[in-house]
């Protein structure tokens, strides 16, 4: 039985988002990520996401989870941090969690959509 079109675990892929400014979309902010060497800047939303998918394609899921990343070095004055765990993907639906460090909250998105969504409420406020 083949896999195509069914969803892929995709164990722990876990990205580290600070955003030092956000409006109407447009953000000022960084992305970190087991495969990245540094930090990579990040200017909006659809970058961010773009990017994410990216790091996925990478990887070949399932397979070893990849390490977490330290929450030190992390927080800048201000800024806002979140986890974003991708748990399945199939094309570019996405089901995972979104931890907002700064008020210890935790949701669950189905889609990289929905994702948005909950980025721009949180930042938009």
């Amino acid at each position: 039985m083949a896999l195509q079109g069914r969803m892929i675990p995709c164990h722990r892929r876990e990205a580290v988002i600070t955003v030092e400014s956000y409006n109407n979309g447009i953000m000022r902010g960084s992305l970190r990520h087991p495969r990245l060497q540094k930090k990579e800047g990040i200017q909006s939303l659809s970058q961010l996401i773009l990017i994410l998918n990216s790091l996925m394609d990478l990887e070949s899921c399932p397979n070893r989870p990849l390490p977490l990343i330290s929450s030190e070095g992390g927080n800048e004055d201000g800024a806002a941090v979140f986890r974003i765990q991708i748990l399945f993907r199939e094309h570019y639906t996405w089901q995972g969690r979104m931890v907002w460090q700064n008020e210890n909250q935790e949701v669950v998105f189905h889609s990289a959509m929905e994702l948005l969504q909950l980025l721009d409420e949180i930042l938009a406020e």
